[in-house]
């Protein structure tokens, strides 16, 4: 990650937020190669040098996966461009930090869970979890950059949005876990549920009751959305009833299911029965049916997805597809200290699957975790 450029001159002799030591610079030359140090970035070193930003971030994590020439060329064009990657948040030999850190959104329930089951699985490994929150208020590249200042070794983010770019711009600095959502990118490894296989389930399980006209609602650009639709539609496929497919835009929340029962109840409703992107989607959409004199699951059935708190209580009792927090957490945690210990394998639990990348065990790793349906009151056959 390229150094952040400051608005302040730090000069000899200056006083300065910064309140580091401060280095005569005796000539101009050298003045304007600091300061094309702090505007480089990897993708500027992956074009010169030819290679892809993962190849460079490899590089610069001194990671396998690159050859010697490629490093060599690699580290002559950030040389050439006056590249330096910001060094905060590496291993600093004596002087480590022994901390993981961790960002989470903090309206997600589901990620509060997975956080709770990081800290078990962290007992006893000898490293301490940092956490960032994202918020409307505080997106995740400044909840991860607020950990890198706290010299955090690796960071496991949990259902990021950022870019592909700015996740392999974090992993040139630390080694970095994503949870939650499918990544292609050799810079990362990644931890995450079979989404099709659980959005898959939701649906065969309505089916399965005897509902051929079977609504989606779903997460928009939300971690997992996409795979969660393609689940769906494959579902329907396998039966003859892609014909009857409806996707009906929702969200992450209460609000978003609200919205949705509007389309879909509003007038003469033709569907009998909805999976949600999640639970708290499912459950803005259970009250509004109520609302409207509409019987779950009488008049309508409905899955959810996550298994959270919600889905268990008593008013709502929903009917949803688990993700195995426990197993996503110590995964993703495993696989980060693999990286910093440097260890030979990924930690599998049952039935989870472990990609590995390039064949070696220092290569890219993906841990797929396979979702559980979860049967409760809000789905019956049609009537």
């Amino acid at each position: 990650m390229a150094p952040r450029a400051s608005a302040l001159y730090c000069g000899p002799g200056s006083r300065c937020a910064c309140r580091g030591p401060h280095q005569e610079s005796t000539t101009g030359a050298a003045v304007a190669q600091d300061a094309r140090a702090r505007t480089v970035t990897m993708l500027d070193v992956a074009r010169r040098a030819g290679v892809s930003r993962a190849l460079v971030s490899i590089v610069f994590r001194d990671a396998p996966g690159a050859s010697d020439a490629t490093r060599e060329r690699v580290r002559a064009a950030a040389a050439e461009l006056g590249y330096r990657p910001d060094q905060r948040a590496r291993l600093l030999g004596r002087h480590r930090t022994r901390t993981v850190g961790v960002v989470f959104g903090l309206h997600r329930e589901f990620h509060g869970q997975v956080v709770e089951d990081l800290y078990r699985a962290a007992e006893g490994s000898g490293y301490e979890l940092a956490l960032g929150a994202s918020a409307p208020s505080r997106g995740e590249a400044q909840a991860a950059r607020a950990l890198l200042d706290y010299r955090c070794e690796a960071l496991v983010l949990l259902g990021p949005t950022l870019s592909v770019a700015a996740l392999e711009d974090l992993a040139a600095a630390v080694p970095v876990v994503v949870v939650a959502r499918a990544v292609r990118s050799s810079a990362v490894d990644v931890v995450r549920t079979d989404d099709v296989a659980g959005a898959r389930m939701a649906t065969d399980h309505l089916l399965d009751l005897g509902h051929t006209a079977v609504a989606h609602v779903d997460g928009g650009r939300a971690p997992g959305a996409a795979e969660r639709r393609r689940g769906y539609r494959a579902a329907l496929a396998a039966r003859g009833l892609s014909a009857g497919a409806r996707v009906v835009p929702g969200g992450l929340d209460e609000a978003s299911g609200e919205v949705a029962a509007a389309a879909l109840l509003d007038g003469r409703p033709t569907v009998t029965a909805v999976t949600a992107f999640n639970d708290h989607c499912a459950t803005g959409l259970l009250f509004a049916a109520r609302a409207r004199g509409s019987s779950v699951p009488g008049h309508l059935s409905l899955v959810g997805y996550d298994d959270s708190a919600v889905a268990r209580l008593g008013s709502v009792q929903l009917t949803t597809v688990a993700q195995d927090s426990p197993a996503l957490a110590t995964a993703a945690l495993g696989l980060a200290l693999r990286r910093l210990e440097d260890g030979p394998s990924t930690p599998n639990g049952d039935g989870v699957r472990d990609r590995g990348r390039g064949g070696d065990s220092g290569g890219r790793r993906e841990v797929v975790v396979p979702p559980r349906l979860v049967v409760r009151g809000t789905t019956a056959p049609p009537r």
